[in-house]
């Protein structure tokens, strides 16, 4: 928790004190510091002081980080959309993202929390979330590649706002309260900001249970989280960029939802049968699901390009 406080300070107070758009080449270097930050930790920091880290704890929580960091990726694509359909400059997006992220670490404690004690006094809660599983995914398999839209006026938490608090019909900056004829209102980027974090909240009912049916350890369901949400911020605006070329990831994010699904109903025989490969047969299949949808998905676009440039006879 010291390590998240001081990287969030020097985050807002140091690397971006002042309002501006963040490139691309600047945002995949934060990435892959977040990125190596969470490898050190679980290589380096985890097994020289914390009592009882073995090994198969370091594998397991790289496949927790995986799993996060991937669902994440779908979320990304989400706020995209909101922030596109807000028209919010890219200058003040990160700020957005920096206080959205922040709610989010509270959030999803509080909400592992809640979800370790019930798995702990009810064991047969874990079917539950991984039948959910199955379900969310065989969901999003169907839907396909489809945009999801984007539609404030159907949103419980930004109509709740708009019925109790005035609001501004124009941004004042990167503020996210400003004052119009002595009256203080919230500004658009407020919305925003709700929109932001009640999206995560949204995605966190299908990662939360996700990392479950990975690990009961909730040290490790916590951590995984943390480092995958600290890096949403500059994968964002490495990804966003990039939204056309990963039209298949929603596919392989299925995929691996309805397998975390099938592996929390079928543990007992998959234990039995695998053994202390389980883990390892996890994360590699994780991966290799994810990183088989974003290639194919950069190849389909390659594809098509050509035949898209080619005039009609």
């Amino acid at each position: 928790m010291a390590f998240v406080v001081v990287a969030l300070a020097l985050d807002l107070g140091v690397f971006h004190r002042e309002s501006r758009q963040v490139r691309f080449k600047e945002a995949l270097a934060w990435t892959s510091v977040w990125v190596i930050c969470a490898l050190l930790f679980a290589l380096w920091v985890a097994p020289r002081l914390i009592t009882g880290w073995t090994s198969e704890k370091t594998t397991t929580f790289l496949t927790g980080y995986v799993v996060e960091l991937s669902l994440s990726m779908d979320n990304v694509f989400v706020i995209a959309l909101i922030f596109r359909y807000f028209s919010v400059p890219p200058a003040w997006q990160h700020r957005v993202l920096f206080w959205g992220i922040l709610g989010a670490l509270v959030m999803r404690g509080i909400m592992i929390l809640a979800g370790a004690a019930l798995i702990q006094r009810f064991h047969w809660t874990l079917y539950i979330m991984g039948a959910f599983l199955l379900y969310t995914g065989f969901k999003m398999l169907r839907a396909g590649g489809n945009e999801d839209s984007i539609e404030p006026e159907h949103n419980p938490a930004v109509r709740l706002v708009r019925r109790f608090f005035p609001l501004s019909p124009q941004f004042d900056g990167e503020h996210f309260l400003t004052v119009q004829n002595g009256r203080r209102m919230l500004t658009p980027l407020a919305l925003v900001l709700i929109m932001v974090e009640t999206t995560d909240v949204v995605f966190a009912l299908d990662s939360i249970p996700a990392i479950f049916g990975v690990t009961n350890d909730p040290f490790i369901v916590f951590t995984s989280n943390v480092f995958a949400i600290l890096g949403l911020r500059s994968l964002y605006f490495v990804l966003a960029s990039l939204m056309g070329y990963f039209r298949l990831l929603k596919y392989g994010l299925a995929i691996v939802l309805m397998f975390i699904g099938f592996k929390m109903l079928a543990e007992h025989w998959l234990k039995q049968w695998l053994g202390d490969y389980l883990t390892n047969v996890s994360l590699g299949f994780v991966v290799g699901t994810i990183i088989t949808s974003m290639l194919a998905s950069v190849l389909l676009g390659v594809r098509e390009q050509p035949s898209a440039g080619k005039s009609p006879p």
